[in-house]
């Protein structure tokens, strides 16, 4: 078979033998797969990637001295059946899956290590433990969005935002829009996107955010439409006495302040920040710029070392929390959603590509001027990234 190899920090063509799965396994012929950002950061920072893994006792991770085909984003066709598997994935079926195998080492994951060849590929081998067949209605650019989509959901979840909490999105990359249209999805009736490119800004209103921010000339901590948020001490230490004074006036007091804590109305008010661009100094940014209290979920990877003020976050009182990937129910919950037409992330494909267009597919990403989310489709040939 046809595969995209990553070796090196370089992306070539090569043949591959097709893959022969094992009990409990099937082999898919690719119909689709995205290029995820995890995939752009892999190509440049395999080595630093691998060193983390290897801390936490993984050693197959992808590496710049093996060659590893990518791709975890992937919808495809069953081609070949190991034991066990036949009657819930007959020959034919669509399938998306979560991306991990079992191999000779243990589990890899899909793309991400050279044990597990991924998607950017004629044929790919799964777990049928791990995979789900595609509704009929939902088409195979949107059903290979599945993965992506479940980042975000599980992001969004692990925010824990309100339907009347204000959302703040730093970075409208495919991991941004995608987290809007979660946001929106749930309700949350005030999301405000920044981002310096113009592109990703109107995918950002196309995704159904509220205020659009350009961050090199509008700050979105003050554009947001924020309710009684608090960005200095002396607001916080005047508020602090102001409430006592206030409460010290009725009669057990404290029983009314314990209800107003129970019922959570004793809360400051603050926004749920979604950190999606994952370069360094952002965090420290963050830290410093948003309101106290705020809830900041860290979505975007940054692949280099960083430093941020601990001190800084202990007196704005910040919640951070860092997020990855997502679990088997919420991947199950993401396709289902896809298939009902819940979200629709179709303004996130801008472009799709055959194996040959790979690298210009790449550098067209890098570029972050116009596409946000391409597809590759092996069947194509060319090496031009063809516009949606």
């Amino acid at each position: 078979m046809r595969a995209v190899s990553c070796e090196g920090g370089e992306l070539s063509l090569v043949d591959l033998p097709d893959p022969e799965p094992g009990p409990g396994q099937l082999v898919l012929r690719v119909r689709r797969t995205g290029i995820c950002g995890s995939d752009l950061h892999a190509r440049r920072h395999a080595d630093e990637l691998a060193a983390v893994m290897d801390e936490l006792d993984y050693a197959h991770s992808i590496r710049s001295t093996e060659p590893t085909v990518l791709g975890h984003e992937l919808c495809g066709e069953v081609v070949a059946q190991g034991r066990g598997t036949a009657r819930a994935f007959p020959l034919g079926s669509r399938v998306v899956a979560f991306p991990l195998v079992r191999g000779t080492e243990g589990v890899h994951p899909i793309g991400l290590s050279p044990l597990a060849p991924g998607g950017y590929a004629e044929q790919v081998l799964v777990e049928a433990s791990m995979a789900h067949v595609v509704p009929d209605k939902l088409d195979d650019d949107l059903a290979a969005l599945t993965e992506p989509m479940a980042v975000a959901l599980h992001a969004v979840r692990r925010g824990e935002v309100g339907k009347r909490d204000t959302a703040i999105v730093l970075g409208c990359g495919p991991v941004g829009l995608a987290v809007i249209l979660l946001l929106k999805a749930r309700g949350v009736r005030s999301v405000v996107a920044s981002d310096p490119s113009a592109a990703r800004r109107r995918l950002a209103r196309d995704c159904g955010a509220d205020v659009v921010v350009d961050p090199s000339s509008e700050s979105p901590w003050t554009t947001a439409p924020g309710r009684g948020w608090r960005t200095t001490a002396p607001e916080l230490l005047d508020f602090a006495v102001s409430t006592m004074e206030r409460l010290r006036k009725v009669p057990g007091w404290q029983h009314v302040n314990r209800a107003a804590e129970l019922a959570g109305a004793a809360d400051q008010p603050a926004p749920v920040v979604f950190e999606c661009v994952g370069v360094p100094g952002m965090l420290e940014s963050v830290l410093t710029q948003a309101p106290l209290a705020s809830r900041v979920v860290v979505v975007g990877v940054c692949m280099s070392p960083d430093t941020i003020r601990p001190s800084m976050a202990v007196n704005k009182e910040l919640d951070l929390r860092f997020v990855l990937g997502y679990t088997p129910l919420e991947f199950h919950d993401t396709l289902q959603l896809l298939a009902k037409g819940s979200i629709d992330p179709s303004p996130l494909l801008t472009g799709t590509v055959g194996l040959e267009g790979v690298v210009a597919a790449f550098d067209a990403l890098e570029a972050a001027d116009r596409h946000a989310k391409i597809l590759i489709d092996p069947t194509l040939q060319g090496a031009e990234v063809r516009p949606r």
